[in-house]
């Protein structure tokens, strides 16, 4: 199969429930963050969560099968154990109607990732999350048949933390710029951003054709005003995107700028937000359509994901499209 979208991150099962401020404060748990945990501390919040929605998971995981879901042909590659938690990654991401070319691996010590998801009254997702088996992803584990005919790479941030996940990501862009097509990452972290600074804005410069950022995102790696870094990243790369809590999203494509509005709304889970965005955003952009339709799409699914809890849409997207006279 020619896929139009292939997502590479981190293959983590997210596992929701819903808790008040005061089990976060019993618990220790930093609210509206995503904080890394050890084995022992996952088992342990684990066992704490009352009623649990699951469901496979991780940033560009998310948006690949958002992506699906709006009827275009993906793939999600990441790396799971052969464990209960790994086989369910992948029949959840396939049910989905995203494939999943690699194989459960036996032989790995750490199991498979996964992501104690708390949700408050007010909609902030308070993030533990236990990296596993998928953030030992190496070029290795990229394979190369599944890039024949593609037509967009989408990368996660998470994984350029270690130099196994960096040297996957040159090889993915490689393939996929032998296909023809483009590659693109989301930089999911300032803080990631700021521990890999030069090697991510190499990175733009010399492999990507498209980068989605929130605003610290930006601002971070090129310690500068949003305006600075855009205009710096510009000079390196063709298409930009940044999201800003609540305010207009903004895209530079060659160097000129757009602004696409914001509807505010109170989020019921605002988990998936950025994931969904992208989805939206990616949608339009394999479709050739021009950036502020792109915008408009991933601010449509943006909102429809935060209107319920989970991180992937639940209403038909195209539909919503269709309505607001996109496609």
């Amino acid at each position: 199969m020619n896929y139009d979208v292939i997502g590479i991150g981190n293959a983590v099962v997210d596992v929701i429930t819903h808790a008040d401020d005061a089990f976060l404060d019993h618990m220790g748990i930093e609210k509206g963050i995503m904080q890394l945990i050890d084995r022992d501390r996952a088992e342990l919040l684990y066992a704490a969560m009352g009623e649990r929605v699951q469901a496979a998971g991780g940033s560009v995981a998310n948006t690949v099968a958002g992506v699906g879901r709006m009827g275009l042909n993906t793939a999600f590659v990441g790396k799971v154990k052969d464990d209960a938690l790994g086989r369910f990654y992948v029949e959840n991401m396939e049910a989905f109607g995203t494939a999943f070319p690699n194989a459960a691996v036996a032989d790995v010590e750490a199991p498979t990732s996964r992501s104690m998801i708390f949700v408050s009254p007010d909609g902030e997702r308070s993030m533990n999350t236990y990296l596993g088996a998928g953030a030992d992803f190496g070029a290795e584990n990229v394979p190369e048949t599944a890039f024949d005919g593609a037509k967009l790479l989408f990368l996660e941030g998470y994984l350029f933390d270690k130099e196994a996940g960096k040297a996957a990501f040159r090889r993915a862009a490689e393939l996929m710029h032998r296909a023809g097509g483009q590659a693109g990452i989301t930089l999911s972290d300032p803080f990631c951003a700021e521990r890999h600074r030069a090697d991510f804005q190499r990175l733009i410069a010399e492999d990507m054709d498209l980068v989605i950022a929130n605003e610290a995102e930006w601002t971070t790696l090129y310690e500068s005003d949003l305006e600075t870094a855009l205009q710096q990243a510009s000079a390196a790369c063709r298409t930009l995107v940044c999201t800003r809590s609540g305010d207009a999203v903004i895209v530079v494509q060659d160097g000129e700028w757009s602004e696409i509005p914001v509807n505010r709304v109170v989020p019921v889970d605002a988990t998936g937000a950025g994931d969904q965005f992208a989805a939206g955003f990616l949608y339009g952009h394999v479709g050739g359509l021009p950036v502020e339709t792109c915008g408009r799409m991933g601010v449509l699914a943006a909102a429809e994901v935060i209107g319920h809890v989970g991180p992937r849409p639940q209403a038909d997207l195209i539909e919503m499209f269709r309505a607001q006279g996109l496609v």
